[in-house]
């Protein structure tokens, strides 16, 4: 999440992302060579004080603001993301098959410090 620090601020879009992608797999079962291809199809995000989001996209750092939150109220809060992910496989060689349902990955929280910021005019002489 940006700011990266673990703060931000009351009424300021907190950028949030992830990194998981797709993966390929080859495993030998049974003696056979079974290939996976499983990528994300969306992500449910839990921002802490109660709000959730359910997107497409994994989120980009700055300046790619694609998922973001704004607090209302300072204070403590634990955002994750949850990811849900599809596959196919093939054996040996042959065609893709898809693979019945999905499969959602909780994330693990991260502690965020949601902060009021005071301003304050400053005269130069």
């Amino acid at each position: 999440m940006q700011p990266a620090n673990g703060r931000t601020l009351v009424n300021f879009a907190t950028n949030f992302w992830t990194e998981r992608g797709e993966l390929t797999r080859s495993v030998s079962l049974l003696g056979r060579r079974v290939d996976l291809r499983i990528w994300p199809t969306s992500y449910t995000w839990s921002f802490g004080d109660g709000t959730t989001s359910t997107t497409s996209k994994p989120g980009a750092p700055y300046p790619d603001l694609q998922v973001t939150h704004d607090y209302r109220r300072a204070g403590r809060v634990a955002p994750s993301v949850d990811t849900t992910y599809a596959a196919e496989f093939s054996v040996d060689g042959g065609p893709w098959q898809p693979v019945s349902g999905t499969v959602t990955i909780p994330g693990a929280p991260v502690g965020l410090r949601v902060l009021t910021a005071t301003p304050t005019l400053v005269g130069y002489r």
